[in-house]
């Protein structure tokens, strides 16, 4: 069963979601992205690090001390 409603209206993508140059938020190369919502390069999310979900080396992972 297909809902009928989402064939005759889709969703237009936001305004500023555009394809454009933007810089990897963990390695800060420069890459092509499809959207806004597309800040990780391909190249990083290539690794193991990223693939496990593991959080990385630069102490972005903190633990409570309670």
């Amino acid at each position: 069963m297909t809902d009928q409603k989402a064939e005759l209206h889709p969703v237009a993508p936001a305004r500023g979601d555009v394809p454009a140059e933007r810089q990897c938020l963990r390695c800060k190369a420069t890459f092509w992205s499809a959207g806004f919502g597309e800040r990780i390069c391909k190249r990083c999310k290539s690794q193991a690090s990223w693939k496990s979900a593991s959080a990385s080396a630069s102490g972005s992972a903190r633990r409570s001390s309670r």
